[in-house]
């Protein structure tokens, strides 16, 4: 989140301990030094973007072929300013090229680039969102050839739309030459288990053990996923995927004409197969040029292995994307037409789906103007609907309140479960909720979930103020008896495994109004890791030399570059669902960093461990989680490791890959020992490691 002017940005920093937030200030007369000495940008797809060398040719190759003499060329969205130094270098140094970039350090990155390779002064840098800019005081005129790459994995949803408008109408001459030309969308509705799971709460906890219904029959709108597309690597659960249709085509966008900003169209799809659908899966194709001969596409691999155009290369800021069918989808047959209504406004599009024989079966989920409705991410709808983790959590529960009585409880995150589960099995009085980022929404969600199980809708307090407020006049001068958290903390789905230690700095900010002798769940957390073969994440995290013939050295830092980095330069972890990181193998044991002890208050951990390399093969880095042991008996443990999909894992990348192997083996090119030491820092939650490979 920023706010943008021409003199300063203001960026929102979270600390994820805390679950605080500070705006930071950069300031656009800054030195270049002051932005490029940390990665700033490395949860961001611009570093991915620039290593996808198969995007980088196909715009060169088109803008080469579309800007064949001087001209005024506008860049909107100008990143590092590639595209802008390729439509220069198409016009021998001639004409105007206009860069248009509304976020600060990214500008101060591209003017850096521009420096490195000599073109600053031929390139205009413009600080500002393309519709703030006004001809006669930011270009002197009508733009003849847009470029642009704003663009995300739905195709709409960084503003393409009305981008477009606002250029066509006030930036760019009648019928301007365009890279790229057209954009195109495709749709494929496909059976799969696996996305069913992710949406269908009430469907997948029929039957669990604890008897808690989170979605009831009636009630199943109130909690759910949100209505819209969500960005996914398909060919990941490719042999988990049933196709029930042949590819079919849904929206064209034209970059050389202003596009309207409502669409829909109604599409009859014949079923190529009996199954069940439960997803819509969509990608894009982009035809770069007029003449239709340069193409670039995002279409799962299943698609894209057919089109000699179209290599199968992973990457990962742009990804395909699902659409759930409500419920628990719609049943075809072969050769059975499934009709589809497709929709679009400015940021995205939207599908309903409804068959010629049984109308009855789509399940309409919409809420009326007056309903309340929690939406979750769809991992952690999936959790919850999962029948093994419910078992978990029922017995750490069940244990910690064996033959105990406590008074009062304390449910220290943004569970939803939790609150209910103890609500049915404690026989305290009195039960405490946070929630620090759900607040009203979970209290409300509470009151209904309550009423459907047959509990009281008061039966859980909510306290909507953050822990450092809490006082015992909110627990009615009772001390803490129970601190329990699964932990989960809304909002925060893609933070790296330990930043959900936030858990135990409130569990030491609550240590004031916890009894002597409370019990803490989880008990402690362990930090896991093991070695693992990452050949496509590694290649996309890759330092950047020269692009299409444009040095971007400079840029590697502030970018989070890992591979091929300096020795004296150490890589940023990061957080992704390893599965979804195209090919893996895991070549090592998983072994145990260090123990985060939560009985006891948040400090300083240090671990380290040797590493026993189980498979011969090449290391690209380590993969670390967090188990979170959920009792002081260690009976329930709760593992977010990488064979887990619904949470994301860190992962450390190695500047150099290494071949490794057991010990006894004779290659004589394989590491056999290596050691890693981590350093945890309670003050920002930041874990250092250090690795070594003997």
């Amino acid at each position: 989140m920023s706010s943008v002017s021409s003199q300063r940005m203001f960026q929102l920093k979270l600390d994820p301990l805390t679950g605080n937030s500070e705006w930071v200030i950069i300031e656009e007369e800054d030195g270049d030094e002051q932005t490029f000495h940390q990665p700033l940008l490395a949860t961001t797809s611009y570093l991915d973007m620039l290593n996808d060398s198969t995007r980088n040719t196909a715009f060169r190759q088109a803008i080469e072929k579309t800007i064949t003499k001087p001209c005024h060329v506008l860049d909107i969205g100008a990143g590092t300013g590639l595209l802008s130094m390729m439509a220069s270098r198409a016009m021998g140094g001639k004409g105007t090229v206009t860069a248009c970039e509304s976020y600060l350090p990214m500008v101060k990155l591209m003017k850096k680039v521009m420096r490195l390779n000599g073109i600053e002064g031929r390139i205009k840098v413009i600080n500002k969102h393309s519709d703030e800019l006004t001809v006669g005081l930011d270009i002197s005129s009508r733009a003849d050839v847009l470029v642009s790459e704003i663009l995300d994995s739905e195709l709409l949803g960084e503003g393409l739309i009305p981008t477009l408008q606002h250029a066509h109408d006030n930036l760019l001459v009648e019928n301007p030459l365009t890279v790229p030309y057209r954009a195109t969308t495709y749709g494929q509705v496909v059976e799969s288990k696996y996305l069913w799971q992710l949406h269908d709460l009430n469907s997948n906890e029929t039957g669990s053990y604890d008897g808690i219904q989170l979605a009831p029959p009636g009630l199943e709108s109130v909690l759910s996923v949100k209505r819209q597309q969500y960005a996914m690597h398909c060919d990941s659960i490719g042999e988990e995927l049933k196709p029930l249709s042949e590819p079919f085509k849904i929206f064209e966008f034209d970059f050389w004409k202003r596009p309207e900003s409502y669409g829909e169209t109604e599409l009859r799809i014949k079923a190529t197969g009996d199954g069940r659908v439960h997803a819509v899966v969509s990608w894009w194709e982009l035809q770069l040029d007029r003449e239709g001969t340069i193409y670039y596409s995002t279409a799962p691999g299943w698609i894209r292995s057919t089109i000699a155009t179209c290599p199968v290369d992973w990457c990962d800021h742009w990804k395909q994307c699902v659409w759930f069918v409500p419920g628990s989808g719609i049943s075809v047959f072969k050769g059975e037409e499934v009709y589809l209504h497709a929709s679009h406004n400015d940021t995205s599009i939207s599908y309903n789906l409804d068959t010629q024989v049984s109308r009855s079966e789509v399940l309409h989920h919409g809420l009326t103007p007056g309903d309340f409705q929690l939406v979750l991410p769809p991992e952690r709808t999936a959790i919850y609907g999962d029948k093994g983790w419910r078992l978990s959590m029922l017995k750490a529960v069940e244990n910690v309140l064996q033959g105990r009585s406590c008074s009062l409880c304390l449910v220290a995150d943004d569970s939803v479960y939790l609150p209910l589960l103890l609500a049915k099995l404690s026989k305290a009085p009195h039960l405490i909720s946070s929630f620090p980022g759900l607040k009203e929404r979970g209290l409300q969600y509470l009151q209904a979930a309550a009423r459907a199980s047959n509990l009281s809708p008061n039966c859980v307090k909510v306290v909507e103020k953050g822990v450092k407020k809490l006082t015992m006049h909110d627990t009615d001068q009772k001390k803490v008896d129970l601190l329990i958290a699964e932990p989960f903390y809304f909002g925060q789905d893609g933070m790296l495994p330990w930043q959900n230690l936030r858990f135990w700095k409130d569990r030491t900010t609550l240590d004031y109004i916890l009894s002597k002798d409370a019990i803490i769940v989880p008990n402690k957390g362990i930090l896991r890791a093991c070695a693992i073969y990452l050949p496509d994440l590694w290649k996309s995290r890759c330092c950047l030399s020269e692009i299409e013939g444009f040095d971007h050295s400079g840029v590697n830092t502030t970018l989070g570059a890992c591979g091929h980095l300096p020795e004296s330069e150490e890589g940023p972890c990061l957080a992704f669902f390893v599965w979804q990181c195209g090919e893996f193998d895991v070549l090592s044991e998983t072994f145990d960093v260090m123990e985060f002890d939560f009985t006891k208050q948040i400090g300083q951990c240090q671990g380290k461990s040797q590493v026993k390399f189980t498979k011969t093969g090449v290391c690209h880095g380590f993969v670390l989680w967090i188990d979170w042991v959920m009792d002081s008996q260690s009976s329930v443990v709760i593992s977010t490791g990488p064979d887990k999909r619904y949470w994301k894992q860190g992962i450390k990348l190695l500047a150099t890959p290494r071949t490794v192997g057991p010990q006894g083996l004779t290659n004589p090119q394989a590491c056999c020992s290596a050691a890693l030491e981590a350093f945890f820092d309670p003050s920002n939650g930041e874990l250092k490691i250090k690795l070594d490979f003997l």
